[in-house]
């Protein structure tokens, strides 16, 4: 059965999509009878993108001031491509892992990770809102199955977008083998460019954008006991995001502290290496289709404190340190006893390195192609 999947998010740097598709695509390539067709937004090939397209983001960010519905234009050229592919290499079903599919004359599925822009419009860029809103309806009725990561997002799909549940797949997600439990020994060269002792700071991973709560961190963090602050310093890891201006004066107010850093993007193996060191992972986010990031964690041997809101409990489960994402001594409090109780923190961890062994890339891709082969009758 060739698969048509389309991996053209992979020349942007590698967020949450990029990921999926990734590993994905890794663990389906060890399925028997799958034969995957990648496209990469402009060229087909059977091989992932070693690393994404070098400038891509200040490009994109300049096509989209210079030229006028660049995002259409874009994808006009991007169907005119995909099409002479399709024509040539004949698959027997296409794959859409984002939010607006590609036209296609066969069956299609499509993956919807969360709805963020239903719930959260502001934290998209107008035009691309636009675009999701002219695009996304078409795309939900041309797909034959509609897959998901959690039962919460296959609820909220239902809820708006009236899509039986005969329709809808939960394949929920993986954790790569990076991310793994590592000695101090194993630590202690990663993480020495930024100046870090294993398990002497605090890590939070969220592109910083409302949506993320990351003030909530901030402030929760700030609440601490200045001594603890000082042997503990918290690091965020993440690109900027549409409208992360608004974070900004207290964001360097608390980098003027000395006592937060922001580390920026981090490639795979340096943000596994970090997850690994880190006392614990802070992830008070609003709202997650999944929350990759606190699979990631526990996997690592990281305890997390995250929001009790979403999607977030189906990954944690029990394993969770569960706050509210608007109490800020709450959120304080739960910091304290990770970091002050190590009985406590040992608890955790172990926890999180069970919970974490229900989930895998093997089993989402066996989810994904039973579905294929569902859709095609073979």
């Amino acid at each position: 059965m060739r698969i048509a999947l389309n991996a053209s998010i992979l020349r942007a740097p590698r967020t949450g999509i990029g990921q999926y598709v990734a590993e994905l695509a890794g663990a389906l390539g060890e399925v028997d009878g799958l034969e995957l067709e990648l496209f990469d937004g402009w060229d087909w090939g059977g091989e992932l993108p070693a690393a994404p397209l070098q400038g891509y983001s200040k490009l994109s960010g300049l096509a989209k001031r210079v030229l006028p519905n660049a995002y259409r234009l874009r994808r006009a050229v991007q169907q005119r491509r995909f099409d002479r592919g399709a024509r040539q290499l004949r698959p027997t079903l296409y794959h859409e892992p984002s939010l607006w599919p590609f036209e296609f004359d066969g069956p299609m599925v499509m993956t919807l990770h969360d709805l963020a822009h239903v719930h959260f419009p502001e934290t998209l860029p107008t035009d691309r809102l636009r675009e999701i809103e002219r695009q996304i309806d078409g795309g939900l009725a041309r797909a034959s199955k509609v897959m998901v990561d959690s039962q919460f997002i296959a609820n909220e799909v239902t809820h708006h977008y009236g899509i039986s549940a005969d329709r809808l797949v939960v394949a929920p997600l993986g954790h790569s083998g990076r991310f793994r439990p590592r000695s101090v020994e194993q630590l202690g060269v990663a993480l020495e460019s930024h100046g870090l002792q294993p398990r002497q700071y605090l890590l939070c991973i969220g592109t910083l954008e409302p949506r993320k709560n990351l003030q909530l961190a901030i402030d929760g963090y700030l609440a601490l006991p200045e001594a603890l602050r000082r042997r503990y310093p918290l690091l965020i890891a993440g690109m900027p995001g549409w409208r992360h201006a608004q974070l900004q004066d207290s964001l360097q107010r608390a980098l003027s502290s000395g006592q937060v850093r922001l580390l920026g993007y981090q490639r795979d193996d340096a943000l596994a290496e970090l997850l690994a060191g880190a006392r614990l992972l802070l992830f008070p986010s609003l709202y997650e289709g999944f929350g990759l990031p606190v699979l990631e964690a526990m996997a690592s041997g990281t305890p997390v404190v995250l929001s009790r809101r979403a999607a977030l409990p189906e990954v944690a489960g029990g394993a969770g340190v569960y706050i509210d994402p608007e109490d800020v001594q709450g959120c304080a409090s739960a910091l304290r006893h990770l970091l002050e109780d190590d009985a406590y923190w040992q608890v955790c961890r172990s926890a999180g390195l069970a919970r974490a062994q229900e989930f895998s890339w093997t089993r989402c891709a066996q989810i994904t192609a039973t579905t294929y082969r569902e859709l095609v009758g073979s």
